[in-house]
């Protein structure tokens, strides 16, 4: 019963919503999937039946209800070399394999490293996001005539003033509505959509990359799939968690990755390129009342009805009316509270958020932002952890027994000052290391503890170490070599 009320509200719970919030996503699309085919070095048609087919089977396979999935440019620039030097069924081919792949890591569970994601790399992937967002639609503001700004500002007052009148229909559609009747009433020669490419007139077939199936062919698209499942992965991912905190509802992460990589692959058998989930169109989505997944499929459903049906009328919405959504949409998407934070929140964290933001801005890559957020985060949460440590000692009536008392976590970043705190040279018969307080993780915490053990002992000194809990004698065991013959040769060999 709970799953199918979970079912029944996932896909009937908003029809009214997500049928509109769809819509809007669908108009939304097509000059994004046309310009990312381009990117790709490919006929637009590739770009749009691939946003189609992923916006639909994300809908029904993956993990995150309302979250907007299509061909996008982060998976488009990964294939750019490969659309040169190979061809399109090359890429087909890639994609493919690249949605294996993404099946592969859910079942293998990735989806769960997303809990190693900070907040402030959560946040400077926003940030950035919303900035390239800003950035990808000033070419359409530059040597444009001037009406084109006029058209834009227009735009954006529909869109923030009309919610104010009713939001019983989403202001974006309002906003296309308005100015392509503008625009068609006053014969403004500006951009349009059908400007961008032409639109396909056909719909989709199955078909089977044109390639030779030999080791060759793997080994050429395979450094290419990888790529794009991993760059899928970080960007749908992190798309998932940012509406997890719109939506304020759990998301199933390693079903996403099945989701996206069903999509992938059968995308590249309908002659589509290889896509991801879209924090953009996610955000319009939501932000336009779309909640379950019946909003993703009418977004790729409407989508192809747009381009075969009625393309006739969508190469004359004006460009003037998306752009105008999608700098509401980086304006929404920016956290502008984070701004503040940078002189209230801890200098690392705000480092962080900073370092994901260039990175990403810089690169034009999220995954490589994302990777340099987590790496920082990483090494600052290793660097505090390690600074948790200490070592006291006090020495007995006679003189001649020195206790050590170990405190917090030795691991790599904290071996050096915990082989430091110990006084080998002092004339000692006894000296005992109580660990009773600490844990000794990996290798170098081992390895520390060797070398402190035999030095005392190369001077004379019977060792002692208590206190080890079940974990760190699991480790000390296995990779300890201070009671194994020849550990004072290995000692000086060092």
């Amino acid at each position: 019963m709970n799953s199918f009320e979970t079912l029944r509200r996932e896909w009937i719970g908003n029809v009214r919503g997500d049928l509109l919030a769809g819509l809007v996503v669908a108009l939304a699309l097509i000059p994004e999937a046309i310009a990312f085919s381009i990117i790709a070095g490919v006929d637009p048609k590739v770009g749009l039946y691939a946003s189609f087919t992923i916006a639909v089977l994300t809908a029904v396979f993956g993990g995150r209800p309302g979250m907007i999935s299509a061909a996008t440019a982060a998976t488009a620039v990964l294939m750019i070399t490969l659309v040169r030097d190979h061809g399109l069924q090359y890429l087909l081919a890639a994609t493919v394999l690249a949605g294996l792949l993404q099946i592969a890591a859910g079942f293998l569970r990735l989806g769960d490293a997303m809990q190693f994601v900070s907040r402030s790399v959560i946040t400077g992937f926003v940030n950035a996001l919303a900035i390239l967002i800003f950035m990808a639609q000033i070419p359409e503001l530059v040597g444009v005539p001037s009406m084109t700004y006029v058209m834009v500002a227009l735009g954006l007052a529909i869109i923030y003033l009309f919610p104010r009148i009713t939001t019983a229909v989403p202001s974006p559609l309002v906003a296309i509505v308005v100015l392509t009747a503008i625009s068609l009433g006053f014969g403004m020669d500006i951009r349009v959509v059908g400007d961008m490419g032409e639109l396909p007139s056909t719909l989709p077939v199955f078909l089977l990359p044109d390639i030779p199936l030999d080791l060759d062919t793997f080994l050429i698209i395979l450094p290419y799939s990888a790529a794009v499942a991993v760059v899928g992965l970080l960007e749908s991912l992190m798309t998932a968690q940012i509406v997890d905190d719109l939506t304020d509802t759990p998301s199933d992460k390693n079903r996403e990755c099945v989701g996206q990589g069903i999509a992938n692959t059968v995308t590249g058998f309908f002659g589509g390129m290889a896509g991801c989930a879209m924090i953009g169109q996610s955000v319009i989505n939501v932000k336009s009342g779309g909640r379950g997944r019946l909003s993703c499929a009418v977004a790729g459903i409407a989508l192809l009805f747009l381009i075969v049906v009625l393309g006739d009328w969508v190469r004359i919405i004006p460009m003037a009316a998306l752009v105008a959504i999608m700098i509401m949409v980086s304006i929404g998407t920016f956290s502008w509270g984070s701004l503040k934070d940078l002189t209230l929140h801890p200098k690392r964290s705000s480092l962080v958020m900073l370092a994901t933001v260039v990175t990403v801005v810089w690169t034009h890559n999220l995954a490589i932002g994302v990777v340099i957020g987590v790496m920082l985060s990483s090494v600052f949460f290793a660097s505090k952890v390690a600074q948790l440590f200490a070592v006291t000692s006090d020495v007995s009536p006679d003189g001649r027994t020195r206790t050590y008392r170990v405190a917090g976590q030795v691991f790599f970043a904290s071996a050096g000052r915990f082989a430091s705190a110990f006084d080998v040279k002092e004339a000692l018969d006894k000296v005992v290391i109580d660990v009773g307080s600490a844990h000794i993780w990996d290798v170098s915490g081992v390895a520390a503890l060797d070398r402190v053990i035999l030095k005392f002992r190369r001077e004379g000194s019977e060792v002692e170490v208590l206190g080890l809990n079940e974990a760190s004698t699991t480790i000390v065991d296995k990779l300890a070599i201070h009671d194994k013959p020849g550990a004072m040769d290995r000692l000086s060999a060092h």
